[in-house]
């Protein structure tokens, strides 16, 4: 078991743990007092002596790893014996200064087994106290595994030559699980010597690798000795692991090689790249490529045409993460010559993100040498990395074929910045209708534009002068840009004589994503040229008001203002779907004034605003005794109201209320119960502790309907359809 495993099983949890940590908030600066001890520490050292809980007990032994001196160390001893509170009064003689310390933890060891001299021992390895070397040996041969185990890894602690020898020793003699334990310490003491005596440290990996261990001491050991030996003899070893069948040693060949120095390495471990199976053979130039300081990159550029489909895109993935301008011609022949496309994309995607501040000229160099079938590759590259080459991609531009001019209107419009718009808007306004390319980069380059009212501002110029077959594109883009200056000018388009721009601009004003536009709409509402984009314009109006998060009052006025400019049927009803989405007294009151002023003339009105007042008034819960008052106010004409059956409980505990359901309904789809609480209005708790329901099943003007309500809502019927 390892320290940190033994550890744990000896700190406190639960609820002491969670005690000790609200004890623990503060922690006051020390005061010295006249006899050299702290008062901090004095106070401290009375609660331990006194009768306090055994959490405060613990928390000012936690206060003692910090205020602690060697004079408080015997009052502090005398906790390790206590089950409870051992780990913490551990934590204090792990931290404080001086040779007391450790001593106390010696001479207490004998007098503790099981998990109390399992934390000794961790705690005596946690001090490298090299007086404990002779008794951490003893243990080693422990009838408790744990406790022998402990005693290893804290040996493995210890940088003392007696604790190596009696692990050196013990790894030959113990077994099971103390030998894996043994293992690890002779690790920990292998990685402490390989900082002084690297040879001492490879016997002692060497030792380890050699023993009956577990597989990941081995890895350990293995790991540790590459890393230790001669440059040959650990490269040996390292080609060892990386020729292996085991998986396991494969991976630690491939960390290791991360982690080995000198450039040695790299040329030598290129040669077996061909020698290994493809997949591994790939891993392996990842791996390489990793070491960016010694990489070597005429070796992964060889491999970026030769071998294996997989290491080939390993080695050109690898070349645009760590290589430089000088493999630009080189990934650029790759996409000249490849056939097959994962090779080719794998190349572009390895120029676009090849690294190097001479990478970006590089690739406008090449543009300009006027390679015809490389030109979209570098036209793309441009795009993806975003250089600032406009007047380069125009010429490239200038009788261009079709894939050419694709490509370079895409580089525009990933680079191209508000200084030089004009020239995306010019090629809009003189290409075809059908440039689907032109049209895409001008939008791509108009809704990336930081300065979005600058931008509007140029494509609202440019729209008053653009032919018809450009307009529209010019109209999209503003949409596509919003903010004040294109949703004015998209207004003005609407309000002007052009039936094209009149029906593109209300579509997308009515698409709006920005409250602001409730105003422009509601204005067309009534200035718009044609009843159609009048009520294209009233309809994006209600949409604003239905979607948006705006505050009631707002809300309110736009449904009122809708409900007034609204002349047919479709949209009032949109206005009061908007009603019933929010419920509030306010539109509960809007909705009866609707449905009072529809009145007889508009039946179909009337009965929609009655049956939004009554949905609004099952909404609004805490609001529900002053909703009810108001809508008494609806004249709902004569209603017939039938109780046909009322239940009211939980699961199998539910009882009938058929009677009392009905001798509270009167003329009006809502039933007053005589008690707010259902429970005193039913005669009892059907079901004490557990959500309840009221199930009604009911006739309203001879229409079978049905409705659930939670305990203690208002009980309005919804009008069967």
């Amino acid at each position: 078991m390892s320290l940190l495993r033994s550890t744990l099983l000896c700190r406190p949890t639960g609820l002491l743990a969670a005690t000790l940590m609200l004890l623990a908030l503060v922690v006051p600066a020390p005061v010295v007092a006249a006899d050299g001890q702290t008062e901090k520490e004095k106070s401290l050292l009375a609660v331990l002596r006194s009768d306090a809980a055994p959490a405060e007990k613990a928390i000012t032994c936690k206060h003692l790893a910090v205020y602690g001196s060697p004079d408080c160390v015997p009052d502090v001893a005398k906790l390790l014996t206590d089950a409870q509170l051992a780990s913490w009064a551990r934590i204090a003689l792990e931290a404080i200064p001086g040779p007391e310390a450790s001593a106390a933890l010696r001479d207490a060891a004998p007098r503790l087994e099981g998990q109390l001299l399992v934390g000794v021992l961790n705690s005596l390895g946690v001090r490298r106290d090299a007086g404990a070397v002779e008794l951490l040996t003893k243990h080693l041969s422990h009838a408790d595994a744990q406790v022998a185990s402990a005693a290893a890894v804290a040996l493995g602690h210890i940088p003392n030559a007696n604790a190596s020898a009696a692990l050196a020793a013990a790894l030959g003699t113990t077994t099971g699980e103390v030998k894996n334990a043994v293992a690890e310490g002779c690790i920990l003491t292998a990685e402490r010597l390989a900082k002084s005596d690297r040879a001492a440290a490879l016997a002692m990996y060497t030792n380890v690798r050699q023993a009956d261990v577990p597989a990941q001491r081995k890895l350990e050991a293995t790991r540790g000795a590459i890393l230790s030996a001669p440059a040959e003899e650990g490269l040996a070893l390292l080609r060892e692991q990386l020729h292996s069948p085991d998986k396991a040693n494969q991976r630690l060949a491939l960390t290791v090689l991360r982690e080995s120095a000198g450039d040695t390495v790299d040329a030598a471990l290129l040669d077996d790249v061909a020698k290994l199976p493809a997949d591994r053979a790939a891993l392996l130039v990842n791996a390489l490529a990793d070491r960016r300081e010694t990489v070597r990159l005429p070796g992964l550029l060889g491999l970026m045409n030769s071998g294996a489909k997989p290491v080939q895109l390993a080695a050109i993935r690898a070349v645009g993460r760590v290589g430089n301008d000088t493999c630009l011609t080189a990934l650029l022949g790759v996409v000249a010559t490849q056939t097959d496309a994962d090779l080719r994309q794998a190349a572009e995607g390895a120029l676009a993100e090849l690294p190097g501040e001479g990478v970006n000229a590089a690739v406008v160099s090449q543009l300009s040498k006027g390679d015809e079938t490389l030109k979209p590759v570098l036209l793309g590259v441009i795009a993806r990395r975003r250089i600032p080459a406009v007047d380069e991609v125009l010429k490239s531009l200038k009788g261009a074929k079709p894939a050419v001019r694709q490509a370079g209107l895409a580089a525009l419009g990933a680079t191209v910045e508000l200084d030089r718009f004009p020239v995306l808007i010019d090629e809009v306004v003189k290409a075809p209708a059908t440039d689907e390319a032109a049209v895409t980069a001008l939008k791509t380059a108009a809704v990336r534009m930081p300065d979005r009212e600058g931008c509007a501002g140029l494509l609202a110029a440019a729209l008053t002068k653009a032919p018809a077959e450009a307009k529209g594109t010019l109209i999209e883009t503003l949409a596509a840009v919003g903010g004040t200056k294109a949703l004015n000018t998209l207004a003005g388009a609407a309000r002007g004589t052009d039936p094209q721009l009149q029906d593109l601009s209300t579509r997308h004003l009515g698409e709006w994503m920005t409250a602001d536009a409730a105003p422009v709409l509601l204005d067309l509402t009534k200035s718009a040229p044609g009843e159609k984009f009048q009520v294209r314009a009233l309809r994006g109006y209600i949409r604003i008001a239905r979607q948006f998060v705006l505050p009631e009052p707002e809300r309110l006025q736009m449904c009122e203002q809708a409900l007034a400019a609204a002349k047919q049927p479709a949209e009032q009803k949109m206005v009061l779907d908007v009603l019933k989405r929010y419920p509030s007294l306010g539109g509960l009151k809007l909705a009866i004034a609707t449905g009072k002023g529809a009145g007889a003339k508009n039946a179909g009105l009337r009965d929609d605003a009655q049956a939004a007042a009554l949905a609004i008034t099952a909404k609004l819960g805490t609001q529900a005794p002053e909703a009810k008052k108001l809508l008494e106010q609806l004249d709902l004409g004569k209603v017939k109201l039938e109780i046909v059956k009322a239940t009211y409980g939980a699961g199998n505990n539910v009882k009938d209320v058929t009677a009392q359901v009905q001798k509270a309904a009167g003329g009006l789809p809502l039933v007053t119960l005589p008690n707010e609480n259902y429970n005193a209005a039913f005669g009892g708790d059907p079901a004490p502790g557990t959500t309840k329901q009221l199930k009604v099943q009911y006739k309203l003007n001879d229409k079978a309907g049905e409705a659930t309500f939670a305990e203690n809502a208002l009980i309005v019927l919804p009008v069967p359809k």
